[in-house]
């Protein structure tokens, strides 16, 4: 009920997802406006169910107040997943709240202080995920260590990279460039038994020589959203270009195919969401102004998140890092993980 354009396109997506990938899809939020949807796109499909909210989390709502709304869309979505009625949660809400109630209700992987926003960015190869894309934007080495486990995780499981190729965003590809932050995580990636491949420029972002890119989340919100506003400008440059006489028209006749690739590869809608990752449990988190393909996608990626069983996974590469760096004497072990350990 979040989105910047009403429920309609989260109703049309779930009713895609539910048909072209045959999974059930719970839609939570005003039920009357629900069933009304539903009923106007003539949909009686035994998959999709309706759950009942009485409030609904907005933009402008900050992580606290949207947590006073117990009976908001948002809130019991996540709590359905906490009893176990659901697997996982896919919303174009506001991303503060979404956070929040992620966090609140399901809690951390032991180990992990704040989650991260796992965005994938296309690339020469395929695709590269960043992390962190927006979630914390202030971060400690041993944060963004952690945000490069959990990233190399997804692109394991999700998207079928063996072995991934890990890079740490920075003003030079050398170990010895960077602030302190970026040099001391590069220590520390390096002491690892990870696929650490070095430093990462901004330009080296899109070569496809990396499979993942680190970096807090202020400076990967704002690469995240350079790269979606140069993908735009550049296709409506070249279609602005193809028009300006005759032989350019023709021109752009003949490159209409590799313009309509280009917009694929680009395109947000094409892979939907961005999973959270560290906390208990799968949350796709969406643009506030997604289409029903986006949704469609990003319930999708929720689904192949869910039966890959990421969440499991990402804790035992955790707890396999972790204890690497407790043991080599480059962390100290936190009262989460004394606890984790002991239990």
């Amino acid at each position: 009920m979040g989105g910047d354009h009403g429920p309609r396109p989260c109703i049309e997506g779930a009713v895609l997802a539910a048909q072209k990938f045959n999974l059930e899809v719970i839609i939570v939020g005003n039920e009357r406006n629900i069933r009304r949807f539903l009923s106007r796109l003539n949909i009686r499909d035994p998959r999709i169910k309706v759950v009942h909210a009485a409030e609904k989390v907005v933009m402008t709502d900050n992580p606290r107040d949207s947590l006073r709304k117990k009976n908001s869309s948002l809130a019991i979505a996540v709590d359905l997943v906490k009893r176990g009625e659901g697997d996982a949660v896919v919303s174009p809400a506001n991303t503060g709240a979404f956070l929040a109630h992620a966090m609140m209700s399901w809690r951390n992987i032991p180990g992990i202080k704040k989650p991260a926003i796992a965005a994938l960015l296309p690339t020469m190869a395929d695709h590269v995920v960043v992390v962190d894309s927006g979630a914390v934007v202030d971060c400690k080495p041993r944060q963004l260590v952690n945000f490069a486990i959990m990233g190399a995780t997804y692109a394991r499981e999700v998207l079928g990279r063996a072995n991934p190729r890990i890079g740490l965003l920075s003003i030079g590809e050398e170990d010895s460039k960077g602030n302190e932050v970026t040099l001391e995580t590069n220590k520390l990636l390096r002491s690892l038994g990870i696929n650490f491949v070095g430093n990462a420029e901004g330009r080296d972002i899109f070569t496809g020589e990396f499979d993942v890119i680190v970096c807090d989340g202020f400076v990967g919100n704002i690469v995240l959203k350079t790269s979606e506003g140069l993908a735009k400008t550049i296709t409506e440059l070249l279609k602005k270009e193809a028009r300006r006489s005759i032989p350019t028209m023709v021109g752009g006749a003949l490159m209409l195919p590799a313009i309509k690739g280009l917009k694929r590869r680009t395109d947000y809608d094409e892979y939907g969401g961005a999973p959270l990752l560290g906390v208990n449990g799968v949350a796709i988190i969406c643009h506030g102004s997604s289409n029903q393909k986006a949704i469609m996608n990003a319930i999708r990626v929720a689904a192949e998140s869910v039966n890959r069983q990421l969440v499991k996974q990402v804790e035992a590469d955790l707890e396999k890092y972790t204890g690497e760096m407790i043991t080599k004497g480059l962390v100290e072990e936190t009262p989460a993980e004394k606890n984790a350990a002991a239990s």
